[in-house]
C-alpha cells in the first residue's frame, strides 16, 4: 500500500508518552500505536532520499555561474550594448528546462521509492501484521528473521538470532543475539528469528545518528564524470574573475578601444569560457535516464550509478534467484542406510528439524512444503544455518541430535565415504543436502553451537535430499547478450561448484566448466589469482564473496554484483554497482545502487544499455561544449598578452553556442549508443575537443594577422572571426555525428541551414557586417582552409594517440 512519506519529528516538538514494557505475545494495542504516532514517536526517515521541489529551485536557480551572467548583463546594459545580453534568455531557458527535469524525475523516483518502501512485521492486540517500516513507533514489539534489515534500535524479547553491523561499523563477524541484547537500526539478520521491542526510533536510532553525523560535514561522492565536470567548473569560475579583470584593463587602458568596446570584448571571452549548458546537460541526461530506468521498474537509488553500470566490464551473479527462479523445490529424497533408518522415519526428522528451524530461508521453506509439517518434537538446542558454517541442526529429546547441510560440510574429512554417491546429483545441477543423525549431542544435552568444527566421525548419513530451482527462460539470452558486449560474466554461489556449473553451462554462461571449490581458497592471494582464472565459483562464504568482488577491481574491472539474498549483502555494497532483486532479503535492497523491483533478471541488458546511452552520448556533447570553451579561454590568453582586440562580441557566441552546441548536444544526448565506456571522462571529451578548439583558434590568429596588414576595420574582422568560427562549429559537429544515420543527418542538416539563413538574413541583428570584395576574399581563403587544417589537427592528434598507446604497451611488457 502506498503512503506518504514525512520527515521525524524534532526530539524538542515530540510529547512524553511513557515507554511500556509491551508483551511480546500481544504487542501494543491499536490506542497505544496512535497514541505515539501522534506524540512524534513514529520510526520516521530522518531525510528525504530526494531533494525538495523547493530545494531544486534554489540549486537551479542560484549557481555561481547564473550570478556571473546577471553581472556581465549588467555591465552589458550600463553601457547600452543591450542586443549582446541575449545570453542571458539562453541561461534563463537553460535553468527552466533543469528545473523541470529535473522536478519530473523527483517525482518519478518518490513514486518508485514508495512502491519499494521496506515493510516490517510487528505484533499489535495480539497479532502479527505487516507494516510499512516508517509506520512502526517505539515500544512495537518487532518479528525479525534472515534477511530482515533491523528498521530502528531493539532489544531482543524472544528468540534468538545472527546479527551483522557490517553496513554501519564495518566488522563482518556476524554476533549472536538473544533475550535482552540490543539491535542495532541498520545491521541486518543473518539466521535465526526474534521478537524485539523497538526502544528508539526515527532521529533517535542508531542509524539516523549516523545520518545526522555525516551530514554535519557533506561530502557526497561523486561519480568521474561529476568529479571531473565538478573540478572543470571550479577551474573556470576561479579563471573568470582575474583573467576578465585583466582582458578589460588590456582592451580599455592599453589598446584604448573605449568603454562599450573594451565591456563588450571583455564580456564575449568571458562567455567563451563558461560552459554554461554542459553542467545542466549532464544533470539533465542523468535524471532523464533515471527516468527510464524507472519505466524499466529499475529504482536507481544512486544517480553515480548509472555511469558505473556504463562501464561495467565484470558482471558477478548468484545462482540462486539471478540464473535461476527464487522458489526451491525438493525433487527427491535418497535414502543411505534403509536398514538403520526407514523412509518413514527420514522423512520424520526431516519435517521435526525444519519445523524447528523454521522457514527463514527458500530450502527451508521448500522442505516444509514437501514434508509432513505436523511433526512437532520438543527442542534442547538449534543451530541456524548460515552461509558460513553451510549446516543447520536441532537436538530433540528422546529423538537425538539432526543435521542437515552440505554434505563435504558436515562429513568432513569423511566426505570421500559419500562422494561418489553425491557427484553425480551435482553434475546434474541438483542442490545436494546430507540429512544426518549427530551423536556429538546426547540426549538432554545442549551442547551443540554451531561455531566448533563437526567431529565427521559422529556424523550418521541418513539420506541425501535433492532440491532445484527451475533456470529462468529469459537466461541465456541474457548471458549471450553480456556475451556480445564483451562484459565478462562471474556466477559466485554458495552450492556445491558442479551443481553451479552445470546450472551455468544450461544458461549459456560462457566458460561455465572453467569452476573452482572456493572451500580450497585459503588465502587472499589464491582468491585474487582465482578471479582472473575461473569463471565459476562454489562452496563461497560471504567474506570470500567480498574478497572475490574486490579481487576483480584490482585487477582492473568494473565490477556489478546481483544478488537478493543475505549472503550478498556485503559483495553488493563493495562492488562498483551493486544490483538487487526486490523480491529477495530486504539487507540486499538496502545494501545495492540498483534495485529490480519485478526482480526480472532479463532487464538487466536494458539498464546496462542504458547506462552506456547516457555517459556516451554525454561525452559525445560534452566535447562541442569544450570545443568554445578552450578555443576562447586561449584566445583570451594570448588577447592579454599580445596587443590585438579581442575580436568577436557576445551576440555572436550566443548565436554560434545556439546551432553548434547547445541544441544539437540535446538531440544527441538522447540517441542511442550501447558502446562499453572507456578511459577517464575528461580525457576522452578533451581527446574529441581539442581539434576543433586548436583550429579555431589558429584561424583566429590568422585573421588577426591578415586584418592587421591589410588594416580591416574592427566590425570587419569580428565579421569574419565570427564566421569562421561558426563554420568550424558545423564542421565539429560532422565529426560528432558520425556515424551517421538520418536522424543525425537530418540534425547536421538543419543546423546548417539555419546557421546559413541567420548569417545571411540576419546579420545586423547578430553583429555581422557587408564585406567588401577583398575582405570576402579572405574569409573565402580561410573557411577552405579551416577544412584542411582541422583534418591536420586530427590527425596529428590521431598520431600522438598511437603513440601514446605504443609506449603505454611497452611499459606493460616490460614492467
Amino acid at each position: 500500500m502506498a503512503h506518504t512519506q514525512t520527515k521525524a519529528v524534532l526530539p524538542d516538538k515530540r510529547k512524553a508518552v511513557p515507554v511500556v514494557e509491551a508483551d511480546p505475545r500481544e504487542g501494543l494495542s491499536r490506542d497505544e500505536v496512535e497514541e505515539r504516532r501522534k506524540g512524534g514517536w513514529a520510526n520516521l526517515p530522518v531525510a528525504s532520499p530526494t531533494k525538495t521541489e523547493r530545494e531544486i529551485l534554489f540549486s537551479h536557480v542560484f549557481t555561481y555561474f547564473n550570478l556571473i551572467f546577471v553581472v556581465l548583463a549588467a555591465a552589458l546594459f550600463a553601457v547600452g550594448s543591450y542586443r549582446d545580453a541575449a545570453f542571458l534568455f539562453i541561461a534563463i531557458a537553460n535553468t527552466a528546462i533543469g528545473v523541470f527535469q529535473e522536478i519530473r524525475s523527483k517525482r518519478t523516483i518518490d513514486k518508485l521509492t514508495l512502491l519499494a518502501a521496506p515493510r516490517g512485521k510487528v505484533v499489535r492486540a495480539g497479532m502479527e501484521m505487516e507494516v510499512p517500516t516508517d509506520h512502526m513507533v517505539r515500544d512495537d514489539i518487532a518479528v525479525f528473521s534472515a534477511g530482515d534489515q533491523i528498521s530502528a534500535d531493539a532489544t531482543v524479547r524472544e528468540g534468538t538470532v545472527q546479527v551483522n553491523e557490517s553496513l554501519i561499523t564495518g566488522e563482518a563477524d556476524p554476533l549472536d543475539k538473544g533475550p535482552g541484547d540490543k539491535l542495532r537500526s541498520g545491521s541486518f539478520v543473518v539466521s535465526g528469528s526474534c521478537k524485539a521491542q523497538l526502544t528508539a526510533v526515527g532521529a533517535d536510532s542508531y542509524a539516523s545518528r549516523l545520518t545526522l553525523e555525516a551530514k554535519k560535514d557533506v561530502k557526497t561522492a561523486q561519480s568521474e564524470m561529476m568529479a571531473s565536470l565538478t573540478r572543470l567548473i571550479h577551474f573556470i569560475g576561479f579563471a573568470l574573475i582575474p583573467v576578465g579583470g585583466v582582458l578589460f584593463w588590456k582592451q580599455y587602458h592599453v589598446l584604448e578601444l573605449g568603454l562599450r568596446q573594451s565591456v563588450t570584448a571583455t564580456v564575449a571571452a568571458l562567455i567563451g569560457m563558461i560552459p554554461e549548458g554542459l553542467y545542466l546537460l549532464t544533470s539533465v541526461a542523468l535524471a532523464v535516464s533515471m527516468i527510464r530506468l524507472a519505466r524499466k521498474k529499475t529504482l536507481a537509488q544512486d544517480m553515480n550509478c548509472i555511469e558505473t553500470l556504463a562501464r561495467v566490464d565484470v558482471l558477478c551473479v548468484d545462482k540462486t534467484g539471478t540464473i535461476t527462479e527464487p522458489k526451491m523445490e525438493v525433487r527427491e529424497l535418497v535414502p543411505l542406510d534403509e536398514e538403520e533408518y526407514a523412509l518413514e522415519q527420514v522423512e520424520e526428522a526431516v519435517a521435526a528439524l525444519y519445523g524447528a528451524l523454521g522457514a527463514d530461508n527458500d530450502t527451508g521453506r521448500a522442505i516444509l512444503e514437501r514434508f509432513d509439517k505436523s511433526v512437532k518434537w520438543q527442542v534442547s538446542a538449534k543451530v541456524p544455518f548460515t552461509s558460513a558454517n553451510k549446516y543447520a541442526a536441532a537436538a530433540f529429546p528422546g529423538h537425538g541430535a539432526f543435521i542437515a547441510g552440505a554434505p563435504e560440510f558436515v562429513m568432513g574429512e569423511r566426505y570421500t565415504d559419500l562422494q561418489e554417491m553425491v557427484e553425480p546429483y551435482s553434475a546434474k545441477g541438483y542442490r545436494v543436502l546430507l540429512m544426518a543423525e549427530y551423536a556429538g549431542v546426547l540426549e538432554g544435552q545442549a551442547v551443540l553451537d554451531g561455531k566448533a568444527p563437526l567431529e565427521g566421525r559422529r556424523v550418521k548419513p541418513m539420506a541425501l535430499i535433492l532440491l532445484a530451482n527451475r533456470i529462468r527462460a529469459e537466461a541465456p539470452d541474457t548471458f549471450a547478450y553480456f556475451a556480445r558486449q564483451g562484459v565478462a560474466v562471474k556466477v559466485i554461489s554458495g552450492d556445491n561448484p558442479l551443481t553451479v556449473a552445470e546450472v551455468a553451462r544450461q544458461a549459456g554462461v560462457e566458460n561455465a566448466e572453467q569452476w573452482v571449490d572456493a572451500a580450497k581458497l585459503q588465502s587472499d592471494e589464491d582468491i585474487f589469482e582465482a578471479a582472473g582464472q575461473y569463471t565459476v565459483f562454489g562452496r563461497v562464504t560471504p567474506s570470500q564473496k567480498r574478497k572475490l568482488v574486490k579481487a576483480l577491481q584490482k585487477q582492473g574491472h568494473t565490477v556489478a554484483m546481483t544478488g537478493d539474498g543475505v549472503n550478498d549483502v556485503l559483495a553488493l555494497k563493495d562492488a562498483d554497482c551493486g544490483i538487487a532483486m526486490a523480491s529477495g532479503a530486504e539487507a540486499a535492497c538496502h545494501a545495492a545502487q540498483l534495485v529490480l523491483l519485478d526482480s526480472n533478471f532479463a532487464c538487466l541488458p536494458e539498464v546496462v544499455a542504458e547506462g552506456r546511452r547516457v555517459i556516451n552520448n554525454i561525452q559525445r556533447s560534452a566535447s562541442l561544449f569544450l570545443v568554445k570553451n578552450i578555443f576562447s579561454f586561449c584566445l583570451a590568453l594570448l588577447t592579454m598578452l599580445v596587443d590585438m582586440p579581442y575580436p568577436l562580441v557576445p551576440i555572436q557566441l550566443s548565436l554560434i553556442s545556439a546551432l553548434t552546441i547547445g541544441i544539437p548536444s540535446f538531440f544527441l544526448a538522447l540517441e542511442p549508443n550501447k558502446n562499453r565506456v572507456q578511459g577517464k571522462f575528461m580525457t576522452n571529451v578533451l581527446r574529441e575537443a581539442f581539434p576543433g578548439g586548436l583550429t579555431d583558434l589558429m584561424i583566429i590568429l590568422g585573421l588577426q594577422v591578415f586584418a592587421f596588414a591589410f588594416q580591416f576595420p574592427t566590425e570587419a574582422l569580428s565579421t569574419m572571426s565570427a564566421l569562421c568560427v561558426a563554420f568550424i562549429g558545423v564542421l565539429v559537429l560532422y565529426q560528432v555525428c558520425k556515424p551517421f544515420d538520418w536522424k543525425r543527418r537530418v540534425l547536421w542538416s538543419a543546423v546548417s541551414v539555419a546557421l546559413l539563413f541567420c548569417t545571411s538574413f540576419l546579420g545586423e541583428l547578430f553583429a555581422l557586417t557587408k564585406l567588401n570584395l577583398q575582405e570576402g576574399l579572405v574569409l573565402a581563403v580561410f573557411l577552405a582552409l579551416s577544412w584542411s587544417l582541422m583534418r591536420l589537427v586530427l590527425h596529428g592528434f590521431k598520431r600522438v594517440q598511437a603513440m601514446w598507446r605504443r609506449l603505454k604497451r611497452r611499459k606493460q611488457t616490460a614492467g
